[in-house]
C-alpha cells in the first residue's frame, strides 16, 4: 500500500509510483470522485467524454420557459411595466 501525508494546507503529493502508473505529468489536472467512504483519483485529459458520469443530473430538469417568463416579469417590474 502506498501512502502520502496531508500538509497543513490540505495538499497531498501523488507518489511517483502512482503518477507513473497513471501517466500523470506535471501541469495535468486530476479529479477527486467521492464514492461512499472512498475517493477515486481520475486524470482529466482533453476529451469531454472522460467526464461522463462525474456530475449527477438534478432530479427535475429546469423549466426554461418558466425561467424566461420570470426574468421578463422582473425586468418589466424594474422598468415600471407590469404584464
Amino acid at each position: 500500500m502506498i501512502s502520502s501525508t496531508v500538509t497543513q494546507k490540505g495538499q497531498v503529493t501523488i507518489p511517483k509510483e502512482i503518477r507513473n502508473r497513471l501517466g500523470i505529468r506535471e501541469g495535468e489536472k486530476v479529479m477527486f470522485v467521492p464514492r461512499g467512504d472512498e475517493v477515486v483519483l481520475k486524470v482529466v485529459r482533453g476529451n469531454i467524454l472522460d467526464l461522463k458520469g462525474s456530475i449527477n443530473a438534478g432530479a427535475h430538469p429546469e423549466d426554461f420557459v418558466a425561467i424566461r417568463r420570470s426574468v421578463k416579469r422582473a425586468v418589466g417590474a424594474k422598468a415600471g411595466r407590469h404584464e
